[in-house]
Parts: C-alpha cells; sequence; structure tokens
C-alpha cells in the first residue's frame, strides 16, 4: 500500500518553510526597541514602557480587521504589494480614534497553497503598512487550507493593539454643540464597498483591469488598488500638541457607511451633524457614479467620498489643527461641517 503523505493532501512542508524563511527579514524593519526578539517562538513579545514612553494608568486598544473584496483585484492583476498596507490602516485608523498610540500587529493569511513569492509580497505591504504606522509587525499565520479556497485566491485579516492614557480615550463623550469638523482627505477608495465597485466595472461596464480610464489618466488595476491612506503620523500629531476631550472631542474614521453615519456614531445623545461639502472630491467618486447610475444617496452610504478622517476639536483651535495635519502628513485637511 502507497504511503500517502501531507504534500498528497496540498500541504507541502518544504515549501512552507521556504515561505517562512523569507520573512524575518521583512518583518524585524518593523521592530522598535519595546519589541523583544523570539525568532521562532510561539508568540510576539512586546514592553509597554520604554525610556522613549511611559505611561501611568495605560489601557490597551485593539482592533482587528480585513480588506475584503478589494483582493479579487490584487488576484486578478497579481499584485500583492499593496493590500497589506490596507490591511494596516483599516485595524490602525480605527485604533487611533479612540486615541492610542499604536504598538504591535499581527496578521492571518489563509491560502490554498504554499507560495513563496505571494506571500512575500503580501508581508512586504503590511511590513510597509506598519512603517507608515510606527508599529511593530511581531508575528502573524499563514494557514494552508487546501479545498477551502480556489487557486490563486486567499484571505487576509489582520489585528492591532494600541495604548492609551485611561484620562485621556477619547470616547465622543466631549463633544458638545459649536464643535466643528475637520476632515481629512483619502486617497481614494480606501477598501470599502468594493462589492459595489466590482460590480460596476467589470460586470455592468465590462471593463478589464488593464483597460486605461482617460478621464483618470490610470489603468482600472492602478485606480482600484490605490492603498488606504494611514492617519497615524496626523492624529499622533494633533494628541500631542491639544489635550484629548479638551481641545480634541472626537475623532472618526471614515469606512463602509460614510461621513454621516462613521461621524454619528461617536456623538452624544442629542446632538447631529451639518456637513458642508466643500471638499474637491476625487474623479474615482465621479467616474463610477457615472459608469454603474449610482444615486448619491447610495454613494454616501458606501463610499468615503474623499474623506477619510475626521476630528471633532473645538472651533479655537481648528486652523492649528489644520496646519499641524498638513505639516505632519502631508494631507489636506479643512472644516467641512459643525456639531449642532
Amino acid at each position: 500500500m502507497t504511503s500517502i503523505t501531507y504534500k498528497d493532501s496540498g500541504v507541502d512542508l518544504d515549501i512552507y518553510a521556504e515561505s517562512m524563511s523569507r520573512l524575518p527579514k521583512i518583518v524585524h524593519r518593523t521592530f522598535s526597541d519595546r519589541v523583544l526578539k523570539l525568532d521562532g517562538g510561539f508568540a510576539g513579545l512586546f514592553a509597554l514602557n520604554s525610556e522613549r514612553q511611559k505611561y501611568t494608568d495605560p489601557v490597551l486598544i485593539s482592533c482587528t480587521d480585513g480588506v475584503g473584496t478589494k483582493l479579487k483585484i490584487a488576484c486578478q492583476t497579481k499584485r500583492h504589494d499593496t493590500v497589506g498596507i490596507d490591511l494596516v490602516a483599516m485595524c490602525v485608523n480605527d485604533a487611533v480614534c479612540c486615541g492610542a498610540e499604536p504598538l504591535f500587529f499581527l496578521d492571518y493569511a489563509a491560502m490554498p497553497e504554499d507560495d513563496p513569492d505571494l506571500l512575500e509580497q503580501i508581508v512586504s505591504g503590511i511590513a510597509e503598512g506598519c512603517l507608515q504606522a510606527g508599529c511593530a509587525l511581531i508575528g502573524g499565520e499563514t494557514a494552508i487550507m487546501s479545498g477551502l479556497y480556489q487557486p490563486g485566491e486567499y484571505d487576509l485579516a489582520g489585528f492591532c493593539v494600541g495604548v492609551a492614557e485611561r484620562n485621556k480615550i477619547i470616547d465622543g463623550k466631549a463633544i458638545r454643540p459649536g464643535d466643528v469638523l475637520i476632515g481629512v482627505e483619502s486617497s481614494g477608495l480606501h477598501s470599502n464597498g468594493f462589492s459595489l465597485v466590482r460590480k460596476i466595472v467589470f460586470d455592468a461596464a465590462k471593463l478589464s483591469v488593464n483597460d486605461f480610464v482617460p478621464e483618470l489618466n490610470q489603468t482600472v488595476a492602478d485606480v482600484l488598488l490605490t492603498p488606504t491612506r494611514i492617519y497615524v503620523k496626523c492624529a499622533a500629531a494633533v494628541l500631542e500638541r491639544f489635550e484629548a476631550n479638551e481641545s480634541v472631542s472626537g475623532i472618526a474614521h471614515i469606512t463602509g457607511g460614510g461621513l454621516t453615519e462613521n461621524v454619528s456614531r461617536i456623538l452624544p445623545a442629542g446632538l447631529s451633524l451639518h456637513i458642508d461639502r466643500c471638499w474637491d472630491e476625487p474623479p474615482v467618486f465621479a467616474w463610477l457614479q457615472k459608469l454603474g447610475g449610482v444615486a448619491d444617496a447610495e454613494m454616501d452610504r458606501v463610499f468615503n467620498r474623499g474623506i477619510g478622517f475626521v476630528f471633532v476639536v473645538r472651533q479655537w483651535v481648528a486652523d492649528e489643527v489644520i496646519s499641524l495635519i498638513q505639516t505632519a502628513a502631508g494631507f489636506d485637511a479643512r472644516i467641512i461641517g459643525q456639531i449642532v
């Protein structure tokens, strides 16, 4: 009787070992002095306090997310070095809404078979996102799940842990009438609404990823794979200068649900938003809306429409907050509304 091996079931342990051997040099780029190296260990180790930063009453803040069906575009184009940035962004941008300093990140990648080149691309993107966010990639998991995923497909999940002083946690309770909304520009679609995007672009308009879009001066692939913007640096600059819950009363990451829904979720009872659509919307949204004949209300519910992050601040600090955002991160920011 022929002996059946793990390789016969679709899992090649030799290729898996090669995949793992490529990762340490990538993740070590993200390490800070608070990471305790334990290559080959069963967990990642991170020291909460260091000479650079000490907390007296720390609260850990955790977030998890994925990239969604934007991964389908990466698989179609065989470009996998940007979705890792999206993965980090979707987690760390949520964490900083509470006033957190992102500390470390873990990833989970599920594939139908081992592919060292693919995994290296993905983790390189995750490491780049961690560098942009100032957090360390201290561990992860690669699951080979033969029969569950189709060849060429994979899924990603990410997990971020941050920290904030208990008395500096931002939860929106300090928001009051007269506070202003400062909107920070998005890089485009970010990582939300891609089921609708793919329905419009590939099913309705019959475009391919290699088609050129004259009004955007890019290919479909370039447009759709633009990474989600990471807002950690601008948030850190604002919170270092202005007191949480005194000058900065709320922060919102604009994801699925759009601008109104994501800001409204942090508002105290009895308050609402007045939005002034005064910003220049990235042309990708007008292109999609025209291509699919999508109603304005539906666009607002699904997409960020050009505003990826919002600070709610006291009116008298607004100009300086805007200047800090532009200086620290190079992102355009402006007053886009008020709390009423």
